[in-house]
């Protein structure tokens, strides 16, 4: 008997495999690229580049390489840049070679995401996981790829702050929902053109850095404008005049044409509703951190918003591969929720007390523990620091109770 049920359970587990099976298999790949970049010099040298990879060679272990080459990039610039100040004067600048394994490997990762999709094709093997698979990938880039080139400027007197950084991330962030955001009302895929441009630009970027040095960043290029400002006005100009108008237009003509997947206000705006809350809960934990987070840590900080985002931007892929309703709120803003309730409550009482009191240390330690606890990791007397922080915290506490 219990074999009979077990083998009628393995049978009902096949069913639905291939029922499975059978409903991605008619799921399509929708998409159009209009930029011209993409179109006249970047698509046929991926036709050639493509060729090269055997057949028997899986799309994915491609998408899969050239997204470790940008995690590498990352780790390998907060090695020689873990506090964004290696470009700034009177500072130890990044050595010349780094920039150019860092820009060669950029532009590595960006034919790879490029060429994955020819193989798939070529090999008769393209998947609706392979397009989460690679979509999904491309969404945790963003944060890799924009902290990385934020090391050829820095902070300091000729960088760019990192608050600054937060939000010219975000830009890039939104940009790249805006067009999953098109695809499920529209059911089409407008690839943004700012990503090949930016892809492109980084990587010369970079190679340029490695010749002339990063104080070649320092003097005016046009009048008193800096090199770090021109940095950010073509990220935001990318965005406000390309990026959203095209999507803005894209989705009227989807409108006119009456092939919106949705016609309330509410469903269509439904997939923002996360990503405006991500962005919302990060930037008050900004501004109330006791510790001032983004200014001691910004690399981690900036991980954690790109890895919040790639979980928020993989939900809504899904849906609108499968034709169903994006739900309204993400579980990964519940922990980000919390630390922001309890950071303020903290600012509350902390600013009741007064400054000599036993009780502000304990709950100064409780939030660094709690809450901000990869703040033990700076780089100066950082154990040293974390004993006499204890020490101090039991002794007072004890006194106070």
């Amino acid at each position: 008997m219990g074999l009979v049920c077990g083998q009628n359970k393995e049978a009902l587990v096949w069913d639905l495999w291939e029922q499975s099976l059978v409903v991605l298999e008619l799921l399509s790949y929708s998409a159009v690229d209009s930029n011209p970049l993409s179109l006249y010099v970047m698509h046929p040298f991926w036709n050639t580049i493509v060729k090269i990879f055997p057949t028997w060679l899986a799309p994915n272990l491609i998408t899969f390489s050239g997204f470790l080459l940008l995690v590498f990039n990352f780790f390998l610039m907060a090695y020689f840049d873990p506090d964004f100040y290696a470009s700034a004067p009177d500072h130890q600048h990044v050595p010349s070679g780094v920039w150019v394994v860092v820009g060669l490997l950029n532009f590595i990762a960006y034919t790879l995401d490029g060429v994955d999709g020819k193989q798939a094709r070529r090999t008769n093997s393209s998947t609706p996981l392979g397009e989460l698979f690679d979509h999904g990938l491309d969404s945790w880039a963003c944060v890799y790829f924009v902290v990385t080139v934020y090391s050829t400027f820095g902070r300091g007197s000729t960088g760019v702050s990192v608050f600054v950084l937060y939000l010219l991330l975000w830009v890039v962030l939104f940009s790249f929902i805006l067009s999953h955001w098109e695809k499920y009302n529209t059911g089409i895929l407008f690839l943004p053109w700012g990503y090949d441009i930016s892809q492109v630009t980084i990587s010369i970027v970079y190679i340029v850095t490695a010749i002339v040095g990063v104080e070649a960043w320092y003097a005016p290029f046009l009048f008193n404008f800096l090199y770090r400002d021109l940095f950010t006005a073509m990220i935001i100009a990318c965005a406000l005049t390309v990026t959203l108008p095209m999507s803005l237009y894209n989705f009227y003509k989807a409108y006119k044409n009456n092939t919106l997947k949705h016609h309330s206000v509410y469903e269509i705006t439904l997939p923002l509703v996360s990503p405006v809350l991500l962005f919302v809960l990060c930037t008050t934990w900004i501004f109330v951190s006791p510790t001032d987070i983004l200014e001691v840590h910004p690399r981690l900080f900036y991980f954690m918003v790109g890895t919040a985002f790639a979980n928020i931007s993989c939900q809504l892929i899904v849906c609108q591969m499968s034709s169903t309703r994006c739900q309204p709120l993400n579980w990964m803003l519940i922990p980000i929720a919390v630390v922001n309730s309890g950071t303020l409550a903290n600012s509350v009482v902390l600013s009741a007390l007064s400054p000599g009191e036993p009780a502000e240390q304990a709950l100064q330690y409780t939030a660094f523990l709690t809450k901000e606890a990869h703040n033990g990791l700076t780089r100066s007397g950082r154990r040293e620091n974390q004993l006499a922080v204890c020490r101090s915290t039991v002794n007072n506490c004890c006194k106070y109770l």
